[in-house]
């Protein structure tokens, strides 16, 4: 039996609202909570993981800093940014951390590669890369066995704030997004579109 999943677009949501209720409901859920997937924008805000060191922020400025359980170092999220956030039951699905994460790599991958854009990711580094810039990030935590956190994906954004840290804690490394390896005009909508049917398919719940 599948596992029931609900997908949530949300649209452009505050971070500290949109994190107290991925807690509460991580915390509330049982065996028989679906799974959840939300997708949604954030306004501008700097994230430090739990092993966050303080030298990756460089020159924050005006954009708030909010520490939070997720492994990892510093990112940066913004309009523009597709992040979707997976609740999920790890047991319930038969997966472990690590297959999690390669289900999330693999789906953007899947995703970029729908636009024609060739990526793949890195094993010493978290996330996905095209031609050596990242494009995705990722970022989980696990409790009782279900995650939360996720992944970023930089579709169509302000790109300046990421000069303002050490992106995942690398200094010097390049961030890129979808828009800028495309020629055709892109919707935001369609992408979220095709992350949730990818998603959907590399994690194995039905249509």
């Amino acid at each position: 039996m599948t596992a029931e999943l609900i997908v949530r677009h949300l649209g452009v949501v505050e971070y500290l609202p949109t994190l107290e209720a991925m807690r509460t409901l991580t915390a509330e859920r049982d065996d028989a909570t679906p799974d959840e997937i939300w997708l949604l924008q954030h306004p501008q805000v700097f994230t430090q993981g739990q092993a966050g060191k303080p030298e990756h922020l460089l020159a924050p400025g005006d954009i708030p800093v909010i520490q939070v359980e997720r492994g990892g170092q510093v990112t940066y999220h913004g309009p523009g940014q597709l992040v979707a956030y997976l609740m999920l039951d790890l047991r319930r699905l038969g997966l472990g951390v690590r297959e999690l994460v390669t289900a999330m790599e693999q789906t953007l991958v899947d995703v970029l590669a729908s636009y024609g854009v060739e990526a793949a990711p890195k094993a010493d580094a978290p996330g996905v890369y095209v031609k050596g810039d990242k494009i995705a990030s990722l970022g989980l935590r696990v409790r009782r066995g279900c995650s939360f956190h996720g992944l970023a994906l930089n579709v169509d954004m302000d790109m300046r704030p990421f000069q303002r840290i050490n992106p995942c804690g690398y200094a010097g490394l390049k961030m890129t997004q979808l828009r800028d390896q495309l020629d055709a005009p892109l919707r935001f909508d369609e992408v979220a579109e095709r992350l949730e049917r990818a998603l959907r398919q590399r994690l194995g719940y039905e249509q």
